[in-house]
């Protein structure tokens, strides 16, 4: 059994700064990319940043310059630092990470929310 464990979710206001981090845990024998997407109501699920097991990043158009995407593989954990916050950022963010057990598996975390409001 393979998951994901996200967290740092949270409330904070319009220019603030929060952290996301997910850890991956089970039978893992190696993991390729790791990435964190989000949706808000009403909207289609987009990605916000990937980071692949040699480091290189991607990230959307709308958070470049205010998000960083890094990853600590001996943790198999990936982070999501996330600085002057809008209100366009409020959603629920999902961590997504392509990992090898006994064949390639693209999984999935249960979400956490985060919420930009004054």
């Amino acid at each position: 059994q393979v998951q994901l464990v996200e967290s740092g979710g949270g409330l904070v206001q319009p220019g603030g700064s929060l952290r996301l981090s997910c850890a991956a845990s089970g039978s893992i024998f190696s993991i390729n990319a790791m990435g964190w997407y989000r949706q808000a109501p009403g909207k289609e699920r987009e990605l916000v940043a990937a980071i692949t097991s040699g480091g290189s990043t991607n990230y959307a158009d709308s958070v470049k310059g205010r998000f960083t995407i890094s990853r600590d593989n001996a943790k198999n954990t990936v982070y999501l630092q996330m600085n002057s916050l809008k209100p366009e950022d409020t959603a629920v963010y999902y961590c997504n990470a392509d990992i090898w057990s006994d064949y390639l598996f693209d999984y999935w975390g249960q979400g956490t929310q985060v919420t930009v409001s004054s």
